[in-house]
């Protein structure tokens, strides 16, 4: 196996691994329609009881997961919105789409919001709700809460993404600066039955992290966001108005998002179709068909990508010395999410940065490959998913005059691999379940 053929598989695995989390056939999965029966994972609705159906959704893969839907029910339809990134719409008969900013929210976003909102308030007792929720779905819904603007919610949005705040506190803080997050689009169903279909797109599948939890109770609180602030130090980054919103629920003087006990959660149903163990198992046995000894090191992995790609380094170092934790030829696959603290003013994603600085730890290794990739093939603020890498790939940099370190501190990893042709170009996939990581040793 030489590097061509490394490289070649690698790309083939990850595209199977993104196939395998389709969010179409994620939705036909896990909802099946027989006469007036239509089954929900474990739960069964009569739809003779309802008067009307409807859709909404919000995240990238939310108008593909639609198009399942309207396939499935067909004229039992009445309508819907759902709220995209731009350029991943499909097209739909009865559910109309809206196309938004991703990750920093815009007014395209805040309008479909408000569409949603209006459709909720014309759901009565008798109606059925789908709710289609996808990575991506928490700047693609925002309505800020009052006394905040769009553009202060944005401010927020982007210190936090600089900063290197993981998922969990960027949604803990969305939902906190938000009418539709952490429970409160579950309130604003209400009394309608709602259903929610998921596909995961942060670690451990957490229903309150993904897309900021808008239909399910929320765990996090206005005491926890001012934490997260004084621990990226942003108090005089963002917005006053911000701080005194969150200081005043701190005080218990504004709304708590809705915990557990809150009647909105009644009548609703949150299913998870479609996780990042499922794209990464998928991967694995793509990787066994094509003769590679196989192993999942974690689907849990976060941190600073750049300290993630040094350890999927030494896994390389170690199968070439010592044949562990797996021979070879081998394929060590990892998922989750990583991210990225933000000192350079380059272009690149988390993907590009971890396989950048992957290529620089491997640097002179034969027969050793490390493709990364974003699942919804958008990486960062770019058309990239992500990158491959070689042992060459650094000596290659430096015949075209480019250092690989320099690039790495600038944060300028899309432009290196642009120039080496080593960006893993897929277009938008229409799903998102965050991450595939590959390490390849022939």
């Amino acid at each position: 196996m030489n590097i061509s053929q490394l490289r070649k598989n690698a790309e083939t695995i990850f595209l199977e691994g993104v196939e395998a989390v389709n969010p179409i056939h994620a939705v036909k999965k896990h909802v099946v329609l027989q006469d007036d029966r239509l089954t929900v994972g474990d739960q069964v609705y009569n739809l003779a009881e309802y008067d009307g159906i409807y859709v909404i959704g919000t995240g990238k893969a939310s108008a593909a997961m639609a198009q399942a839907v309207e396939e499935l029910l067909g004229e039992r339809l009445k309508g819907g919105v759902v709220n995209v990134k731009y350029g991943h719409s499909f097209p739909l008969n009865k559910i109309k789409v809206n196309e938004a900013g991703h990750p920093v929210p815009d007014e395209a976003g805040f309008h479909g919001t408000e569409e949603i909102i209006q459709l909720l308030k014309k759901t009565g007792k008798n109606d059925l709700v789908l709710f289609l929720i996808s990575g991506g779905g928490s700047a693609l819904l925002p309505y800020p809460a009052e006394g905040v603007t769009l553009e202060e919610k944005q401010q927020v949005t982007k210190c936090l993404l600089e900063v290197g705040a993981c998922i969990h506190e960027i949604n803990a803080v969305r939902k906190h600066l938000s009418r539709v997050k952490g429970g409160r689009l579950a309130k604003l169903a209400k009394p309608s039955t709602l259903i929610s279909l998921v596909l995961s797109d942060v670690i451990g599948d957490d229903l309150d992290t993904i897309a900021s939890g808008p239909t399910v109770p929320d765990s996090s609180t206005f005491d926890d966001c001012l934490k997260i602030i004084e621990k990226y130090q942003m108090g005089e980054k963002i917005p006053v108005s911000v701080v005194e919103l969150l200081e005043k629920g701190a005080r218990g003087e504004a709304e708590e998002t809705p915990k557990a006990d809150d009647p909105a959660f009644q009548r609703t149903q949150n299913l998870v179709i479609a996780s990042n163990i499922l794209a990464v198992q998928a991967a694995k046995r793509k990787a066994e068909e094509l003769g590679y000894s196989s192993l999942i090191l974690s689907t849990f992995v976060e941190g600073e990508t750049k300290e993630v790609a040094r350890v999927h380094a030494a896994v390389a170092k170690e199968i070439l010395q010592t044949g562990n934790p797996v021979l070879r030829p081998a394929c060590v696959i990892s998922g989750g999410e990583t991210t990225v603290t933000i000192r350079g003013k380059g272009l690149g994603g988390r993907n590009q940065e971890f396989v950048l600085a992957a290529a620089i730890d491997i640097d002179g290794l034969e027969n050793v490959v490390i493709l990364s990739g974003g699942t919804d093939g958008t990486d960062g603020p770019t058309d990239a998913a992500g990158a491959i890498a070689d042992g060459m790939t650094k000596n290659r940099a430096l015949e075209k005059g480019m250092n690989a370190e320099q690039y790495l501190r600038e944060n300028n990893s899309y432009n290196f691999f642009e120039s080496l042709g080593d960006l893993l170009i897929t277009g938008p996939t229409h799903t998102n379940v965050m991450d595939l990581r590959l390490v390849m040793v022939g």
